[in-house]
């Protein structure tokens, strides 16, 4: 079984967890293409069989996430399993549709970000929480990010709290981004729950359980409708055939001679039979995954 399923997380279970429990089900070789914390739920794409292959185009995905910030308490880790190190007031005047709406609007666009101190960005060697967890400082250099949109979902002044839909690109901190809206409200702030509903082009309408996956695991038909194929993936990519001689160059690692512009294409025998990925580089095809 070669392939990505879309894997709806639940709270509490960490993506390694996912991929040993994969592992397990498939007895393929499995793995991810970017880890969702404990504590988040939603899209986690896993890699199946050859699909493993495929993590280098899979590593630039924007994301989209439904976040619901705390405001007026602030926690060492920036969300709801941290400490809590610090209260403020929150004037309840500025928590109205019109008012968080302007202010969520303001952080469309690119901009620096300082990613938080619990992360696994690396310093000299060192995974930032590791310094964290010791109670050591680092420097924490500002990182480019990009918002493409975000909208309020609904508030609620009583509880302190907002609901709001983010897309972004990689590399953005939804923590530190709760913690900037919560200095744009004149308060302080922590992400208390966050879901990812999409990754690149999957989503979270796509997606099983791990539950589900283990109820239907004899089910052929679930488990094929939930499997994305590798050829599938790549449905927008342009499609060469091979005679059975240069396929067999090809197979074998030649490159060979193809007029054709730089790019990832999908790779076809005689009998329309899909074989794999290849990539034209300066007129010569080269092979890259096969399944």
């Amino acid at each position: 079984m070669n392939g990505i399923i879309i894997i709806n997380k639940q709270k509490g279970c960490t993506s390694h967890d996912i991929v040993h429990k994969i592992k397990k089900i498939f007895n393929e070789k499995v793995g991810h293409t970017g880890t969702l914390d404990p504590m988040a739920e939603g899209v986690l794409p896993i890699l199946v069989g050859k699909g493993t292959l495929l993590s280098k185009y899979l590593i630039n995905h924007d994301k989209k996430y439904i976040v619901t910030l705390q405001l007026g308490i602030k926690t060492d880790t920036a969300d709801s399993e941290g400490k809590v190190i610090e209260e403020k007031q929150v004037n309840e005047n500025l928590l109205n549709n019109e008012n968080i709406s302007k202010i969520l609007k303001t952080f469309i666009g690119k901009q620096e970000q300082i990613p938080p101190i619990y992360s696994a960005i690396k310093v000299n060697g060192k995974k930032l929480y590791e310094y964290a967890r010791k109670g050591q400082k680092v420097e924490l250099k500002p990182r480019q990010i990009e918002i493409y949109d975000i909208n309020l979902i609904k508030y609620s002044p009583k509880e302190k709290q907002i609901e709001f839909e983010v897309f972004c690109g990689k590399g953005t901190y939804i923590r530190s981004l709760c913690e900037d809206i919560s200095t744009k409200f004149g308060t302080i702030g922590y992400m208390k729950s966050l879901k990812r509903t999409q990754v690149g082009q999957f989503r979270i309408e796509d997606a099983t359980t791990i539950e589900e996956l283990e109820n239907n695991i004899n089910d052929y038909n679930y488990i094929n409708n939930k499997i994305i194929k590798i050829e599938d993936l790549f449905n927008k990519n342009k499609a060469i055939q091979l005679e059975e001689k240069k396929l067999r160059l090809f197979l074998n690692g030649v490159k060979l001679t193809q007029k054709y512009e730089d790019g990832i294409y999908k790779i076809y025998n005689e009998n329309n039979e899909f074989i794999g990925l290849g990539i034209i580089d300066k007129n010569l095809l080269k092979r890259d995954i096969i399944i």
